[in-house]
């Protein structure tokens, strides 16, 4: 049976005339022609490009991965671009930064086999991560969870995202040497804990969310699952009223209206520009993303309703569902257990953090300050979200599991 070739190309050469064709039209808006705006053209288009061509040459997995987040990241960029050129020339170098965190992740979890065998390790550096944070943390939009390293703002959560996928991975991959579901419990609520303590409550929702899931389909104590539900129920309601800045949040959810000029601007003037824009939007420069605060990092999906058109934010939301499905298809695919688990725990993550923004700035639920991967303006994020990928683009490979490796073994061994 004849097997038909895809051409991984067509979907890169279409990314690379699309950003100079997208770039062009931001600069002549901007009537910019200087060094800036240059660098931004060509440091994207190029990089985009050469990306995915080494891609197709170093790896045997899912080649669609990079092509997809490449596209979030033109249009992230080209509207990040567009509301301030030097945040735009900042994105594009941390996306440079990323797409080199993309390679090395890559090849570091590639070549380094005993990864499921590090729970404790997983364990420590997230704790180790958290006190650091706490002890020396900064206080930024009533969230302790920023540190401050020579002018430069950083996220710890961003790298205990990851570990704590990792954790999950390696304690059902070991569970037969220590199966105890309390104490992975214990675990788990130590680390929304600390979340809670840093008035983190996005990602503690995250952290729970991806746990509840994975925990659904690798446990078969289903009392006990129902347990853990009632006990997340428990403790957000004991968020809502031990934090003030939660009841404003979920206050502003409910009735935005009601104090449109102060706790509700923000959601009023999100829900103003995604209707503004109609279905194909205002045109680039002809909106007013910059009537919404912080614009380039918590409201970037309500920016590009505006100017770009709802046509274009279901077209970021399908992207992201494509992704989700490529994620969920790798693990399902994938026989080594630990890469299948942490497959799924990526995948969960980058799923669960884009329903939670593209929810809050939408008024499906309320706000919180988590950023949308791949599109918000942002350092941290963005690198460790490419390093996720990375780590996924390892897991879309084939993988001897250890029952195979040992059927192997075996067979030599009888001839």
């Amino acid at each position: 049976m004849a097997t038909r070739k895809v051409n991984f190309k067509r979907p890169q050469n279409f990314l690379f005339f699309l950003n100079l064709l997208s770039l062009s039209l931001v600069i002549l808006y901007n009537k910019s022609f200087d060094r800036l705006s240059v660098g931004v053209v060509v440091g994207l288009t190029l990089t985009i490009y050469i990306s995915n061509l080494l891609l197709l040459k170093i790896s045997s997995g899912d080649h669609y991965l990079l092509q997809i987040v490449s596209m979030m990241m033109s249009l992230g960029i080209i509207m990040i671009y567009r509301i301030n050129p030097e945040l735009g020339f900042t994105q594009v170098i941390w996306y440079v930064i990323g797409i080199m965190t993309f390679y090395l992740t890559y090849f570091i979890i590639k070549k380094i086999t005993f990864w499921p065998k590090c729970m404790k390790l997983y364990i420590g550096a997230s704790f180790l991560l958290f006190l650091l944070t706490l002890i020396f943390g900064s206080t930024i939009k009533g969230a302790t969870n920023w540190i401050q390293i020579r002018g430069h703002t950083f996220q710890p959560v961003e790298v205990i995202k990851i570990l704590f996928v990792f954790f999950l991975a390696s304690y059902y991959v070991n569970r037969n040497k220590f199966e105890n579901k309390y104490i992975l419990s214990i675990i788990v609520y130590l680390h929304i804990g600390f979340l809670f303590i840093q008035k983190d409550l996005g990602s503690a929702m995250l952290f729970y969310m991806v746990f509840i899931v994975i925990f659904y389909v690798y446990e078969n104590d289903r009392k006990f699952i129902l347990i853990n539900i009632i006990a997340a129920i428990l403790m957000a309601i004991l968020g809502y009223f031990a934090f003030g800045h939660v009841q404003i949040r979920v206050e502003a959810w409910l009735n935005p209206w009601s104090d449109i000029s102060g706790n509700g601007y923000q959601i009023t003037q999100s829900l103003f520009a995604i209707a503004e824009g109609g279905f194909l939007g205002k045109g680039i420069g002809n909106g007013y993303p910059s009537f919404i605060p912080e614009v380039q990092t918590d409201f970037i999906f309500s920016a590009i309703c505006e100017e770009l058109g709802i046509l274009t934010g279901i077209a970021v939301i399908m992207l992201f569902l494509i992704l989700i499905y490529r994620g969920i298809k790798i693990s399902l695919e994938q026989k080594n257990q630990f890469y299948r688990i942490v497959a799924l725990g990526i995948t969960l993550t980058l799923g669960f953090q884009t329903f939670i923004i593209l929810g809050g700035v939408t008024k499906l639920i309320p706000l919180t300050g988590i950023t949308l991967p791949f599109l918000s303006y942002g350092g941290s994020s963005l690198v460790m979200s490419f390093a996720a990928l990375g780590i996924l683009q390892v897991a879309s490979e084939y993988i001897y599991s250890e029952q195979e490796e040992n059927y192997e073994q075996g067979t030599k061994e009888d001839n």
